[in-house]
């Protein structure tokens, strides 16, 4: 009989322990993304530079929400944190402009991108990433988070912290492909990182996820193409500037097709 109770303890326990557990499908995530434009924007030793990194706060840090429901999202800026200084238009890069759209059931993304100035739209098949899950854990808005890393584009390591107690399979950017949603991310190499702030699951804008509107849209090759035809005039008669100059390139770069 004692057997018998102590069983049934068990079972009621492991089940008041499923009830309790939730998966969030339907939320808005806001994430404070902030880079060191010393590193970027301002890289460089000549006196201009120098004279703007004196004025000029070290990190520039702005506002997203990622938005998601019904197997859909969108990312998108939000707004910039001033409260060290207000950035130039050149500093922030057209940011606040970029916009990601992602339908996981169809398996294709729709991305607006500013490069240098102009918009560019971009639809293609969502990119996938390698991810090694690693024994670490962290807790980010809230939730427990596991530690995966992938390569970016050959060379480029990405840190990134996933729960799966939020079930769309996305984050940041076009960081995605894991099983959980990424509630931070970290890219040495940019000088940037992407942390979430706080997962609103109550009155959820679901008619605002909707794909980016665009007269014309080009795929992933097609960007690389174009990042490249722009950035034949970044070249420099000084041979000391030429490494400054490649580095810049590939930031550019990797930036442009996050």
């Amino acid at each position: 009989m004692k057997i018998n109770i102590f069983f049934l303890a068990i079972v009621a326990f492991s089940v008041t322990r499923l009830n309790a557990q939730t998966f969030i499908s339907k939320a808005k995530i806001e994430y404070e993304v902030k880079s060191d434009i010393r590193k970027t924007t301002l890289a460089g030793d000549n006196s201009w530079t120098q004279m703007l990194k004196d004025q000029l706060p070290r990190f520039k840090t702005a506002y997203y929400t990622l938005t998601f429901a019904d197997n859909k999202s969108l990312y998108q800026f939000d707004h910039w944190d001033l409260t060290a200084g207000k950035l130039p238009d050149f500093i922030k890069n057209g940011d606040d402009e970029n916009q990601y759209f992602y339908n996981y059931d169809r398996g294709i993304y729709e991305m607006q991108k500013s490069i240098e100035g102009s918009n560019v739209n971009i639809k293609d098949s969502i990119p996938k990433l390698n991810w090694k899950v690693v024994n670490e854990n962290r807790v980010i808005a809230g939730f427990n988070c596991r530690k995966a890393v992938a390569v970016l584009l050959d060379s480029v390591y990405v840190f990134a912290f996933y729960t799966e107690e939020i079930t769309i399979p996305g984050g940041p950017c076009s960081f995605n492909g894991l099983p959980g949603t990424i509630l931070g991310v970290t890219v040495p190499r940019l000088y940037t990182s992407w942390i979430a702030t706080k997962v609103e699951v109550n009155g959820v804008d679901v008619k605002s996820i909707k794909s980016v509107q665009a007269k014309k849209d080009i795929s992933i090759s097609e960007l690389k193409a174009l990042i490249a035809e722009r950035l034949k005039d970044w070249y420099s008669d000084d041979p000391t500037q030429n490494k400054e100059i490649q580095e810049r390139k590939a930031i550019f770069t990797w930036q442009a097709l996050l």
